[in-house]
């Protein structure tokens, strides 16, 4: 899982993100990674990231270039 790796994860780069209030409806939120919130090398439920709109997540998927 791609998604659970810190270094994976870079500002800029395009992702879809669950939102806490969204976890148990699993609704993703699109956008480009402005900061990686998560201090850890590795996160079993996601890398926590702010997204350049402000919205707060973890990161589901890295979308292709």
């Amino acid at each position: 899982m791609p998604h659970t790796y810190r270094k994976n994860i870079k500002p800029g780069i395009a992702v879809k993100i669950v939102q806490k209030q969204h976890q148990r409806t699993g609704q993703l939120t699109e956008g480009l990674v402005k900061d990686i919130l998560t201090s850890s090398a590795i996160h079993p439920r996601g890398i926590k990231v702010r997204l350049t709109s402000g919205v707060v997540g973890r990161v589901q998927q890295i979308l292709p270039e």
